[in-house]
């Protein structure tokens, strides 16, 4: 219990200092925007409670915004996509449900179970993120391919992330 609050800590600094210092001066043409923050709320432990993961989301969102500059855009998408995860987790249960210990990421789940469930809650969090950003419905088709590139090249660097930073278990 211990280690693991102690490594989801670690985890809560290391991503939102990467995400501000290095992150967030990344924009490829517009289009393509890193938020591998996201990361915190999707690796947080099965049994981790529904309303410690909400307010996990709105500090770390708020966090960013202080950092952005961006008024609540980020804590209006972390809390979406904090919310968005219980029902996702229930819907991608197996049928015994969840074993004890085990954590949403590549090694303990699989990678298609991890890709299906990080791509759903990423394009969830970008959706909400760009189009309250962009706010209006001219630009709709704009924001949505912005999203899609967005969700594309963030799955990727959480992707490198996980094969950085998850150890394979030993058999």
């Amino acid at each position: 219990m211990i280690n693991s609050l102690v490594q989801n800590s670690l985890r809560f600094i290391l991503l939102v200092l990467i995400q501000v210092l290095i992150l967030n001066n990344i924009q490829l043409s517009g289009y393509l925007n890193p938020f591998l923050y996201v990361l915190i709320l999707l690796m947080l432990p099965f049994e981790t409670a529904d309303w410690v993961v909400m307010l996990l989301a709105f500090m770390l969102g708020l966090l960013l915004d202080m950092f952005s500059d961006t008024l609540g855009l980020h804590t209006s998408a972390c809390v979406f996509l904090a919310y968005a995860r219980k029902s996702v987790l229930r819907y991608m249960a197996p049928r015994e449900g969840y074993e004890s210990g085990k954590k949403p990421n590549f090694r303990d789940m699989g990678i298609s179970w991890f890709f299906i469930y990080a791509g759903i809650l990423v394009f969830a969090h970008h959706l909400v993120l760009f189009y309250l950003e962009t706010f209006r419905l001219n630009d709709f088709f704009s924001t949505f391919f912005k999203v899609i590139l967005s969700s594309a090249f963030t799955l990727l660097t959480i992707f490198i992330a996980q094969l950085l930073f998850v150890t394979p278990r030993e058999r």
